[in-house]
């Protein structure tokens, strides 16, 4: 039997732990700080409805010190809270590998610290929850995975996650470097992230207005241009893989918009200021991206100030 950690039972993490516990072979357990999704699950399943149907059962928990040894885990919370939740799982996943499955990039170095081996992730299916225990399963998609480099899990590992997922509906492929789609998945968040936050458009409405298409078209050339001063040579053309999107996710909300509209923490500093973070390391000028990082941080900043002070 092969034990599955998610840390992190939102949105991305249920259809992870879904996909995991529809394998065979697979114990499923689930730490996540909302006490009504995780009584939710624990009494009625965790449910799945949209792109795709599951009603699952598994172990979840806020308590971290419940959780027995796991051979894997997946971290899927959101980018700020990564550090402190990998930390309180980190008794469970001391002879684990460990995958993120986040946006943006610089998550695998916060996971890296608490746990032996890393697997570096990217993954496209998008959802929402509509209600404890249960989740809206916007769009599906592939997911990536391979060895961090600084700290790599082995070959077998990656793969046998790969399997797992696959075989409960989650399509991914393993490989030997994963840097490629994932920057392509933080070139495109960036765009539609930033600029649906800030405006409250949701994907299709951005690429049907040529402004705001635009903007995303420069906002990506920049990601483009980080990426190759690394030597990353990307996945696809991220203009089409944002076009794409605008088709087949038309009224999707992207999740930094999902934030902004909750008035919640959102996850700039790992696309925008990621991208704007390695362009700095690499010597790459980055405006738009700095602008935008700025502007959503003043638009965070606005929910906790009176317009006096």
């Amino acid at each position: 039997m092969t034990r599955v950690l998610v840390i992190g039972c939102g949105a991305i993490g249920s259809l992870f732990a879904a996909a995991a516990a529809q394998a065979d072979g697979v114990e499923v357990w689930a730490y996540d700080a909302w006490p009504e999704h995780v009584e939710a699950i624990n009494r009625d399943g965790l449910r799945l409805t949209g792109a795709g149907e599951a009603h699952v059962r598994l172990h979840a928990t806020t308590d971290a010190a419940a959780i027995p040894p796991c051979d894997l885990g997946i971290v899927a919370t959101k980018a700020m809270h990564t550090q402190g939740a990998v930390a309180s799982c980190a008794g469970a996943l001391a002879d684990a590998a460990v995958c993120s499955v986040q946006n943006g990039v610089g998550n695998e170095e916060d996971v890296a610290p608490h746990v032996p081996r890393v697997i570096r992730g990217t993954t496209f299916p998008a959802g929402h929850v509509i209600s404890p225990g249960l989740i809206g399963w916007d769009t599906r998609g592939d997911t990536h995975i391979g060895p961090f480099e600084p700290k790599p899990a082995r070959t077998d590992e990656v793969e046998r996650l790969a399997a797992i997922l696959s075989e409960g509906g989650m399509p991914t492929t393993a490989l030997a470097d994963a840097r490629p789609p994932q920057w392509t998945k933080v070139i495109f968040n960036a765009a539609s992230n930033a600029i649906g936050g800030l405006t409250g458009l949701a994907h299709g409405w951005i690429c049907e207005y040529e402004p705001t298409r635009e903007l995303a078209r420069q906002v990506m050339a920049e990601g483009r241009a980080v990426a190759a001063a690394m030597g990353i040579e990307l996945e696809r053309d991220p203009d089409e893989l944002f076009d794409h999107g605008g088709k087949v996710a038309y009224d999707h909300k992207p999740s930094l918009l999902q934030d902004v509209l909750a008035r919640r923490p959102t996850e700039i500093d790992a696309l925008n200021g990621g991208i704007s973070r390695f362009g700095r390391e690499n010597g790459v000028p980055t405006p738009l991206n700095d602008a935008l990082t700025a502007l959503v941080k003043g638009l965070e900043r606005s929910w906790h100030k009176s317009p006096t002070a």
